[in-house]
């Protein structure tokens, strides 16, 4: 009976102390635990947050600047893009029509030597007494002939510069279109520079009507004045010494 409560007494004590041993170790264990999510929780987690917030801006911040290259990129071509079209090839083409009509002049030329010897040939300040008749004729034919070309030359001029008046209309609203459509700084001064090309193709049309104008003038002022010495020396020819005929003997 003693050994079978000895048997008992042993039996609880082990029991006991098997129940206190997995208390302890549970303990141990959730001590462990709660220990381990106290190093992962709030701080920590905070600053990696913070960290990849930091970064994410980093990152934004590149992108932003790569956006700005490449609109300045995009600027810089706009700046360097020529037009779509030009008038410097038209506005050329009248002025060198208009040039080829003053290298066609006719008679007294604007050739400075030539037209020095011939204005000196052909329109003397008087005719000679050895000067021959048929040499007046044919002086005065060729200054008629010099005064009608030069007529006719200021009125092709005059009708030239007449027939581009609608084409310079039509160039001016082109080159205002494209001044008011530039795109760039290229194409903006592209377009300044020929609307400065039409206003000196005007110019130069302005100045060679009055050159072939003011030629005419002069040639048709010349032929009347060399007239009037031809006119006087036939009269002193006609007219004689002044003496008598006073019949053979």
């Amino acid at each position: 009976m003693l050994r079978s409560r000895s048997r008992g007494l042993v039996s609880r004590q082990i029991l006991a102390a098997t129940v206190l041993l997995s208390v302890t170790v549970g303990v141990e264990g959730l001590s462990r635990v709660n220990a381990q999510s106290i190093v992962y929780d709030p701080w920590n987690y905070s600053q990696t947050l913070l960290s990849a917030a930091r970064a994410l801006d980093q990152v934004n911040n590149q992108i932003r600047s790569l956006e700005n290259e490449a609109q300045m990129l995009i600027n810089q071509t706009r700046h360097l893009t020529s037009l779509p079209s030009s008038v410097v090839g038209q506005l050329t083409s009248t002025i060198n029509r208009l040039n080829g009509l003053v290298a066609q002049a006719k008679g007294i030329s604007f050739d400075v030597d030539k037209s020095r010897n011939d204005f000196e040939r052909l329109y003397p300040r008087q005719y000679s007494a050895s000067s021959s008749s048929n040499l007046m004729v044919q002086d005065a034919t060729s200054r008629w002939d010099n005064t009608y070309e030069g007529l006719k030359q200021a009125l092709v001029t005059q009708a030239t510069i007449a027939s581009s008046l609608d084409e310079d209309g039509q160039t001016l609203r082109t080159l205002m279109a494209n001044s008011s459509a530039a795109v760039g700084s290229l194409q903006a001064q592209q377009s300044n520079n020929e609307l400065l090309g039409l206003q000196t193709k005007q110019t130069l049309q302005a100045q060679i009507l009055l050159l072939t104008q003011a030629r005419a003038e002069t040639l048709r002022a010349a032929e009347q004045q060399a007239s009037v010495a031809a006119a006087q020396e036939r009269f002193t020819r006609f007219i004689g010494d002044g003496q008598a005929y006073s019949g053979g003997k």
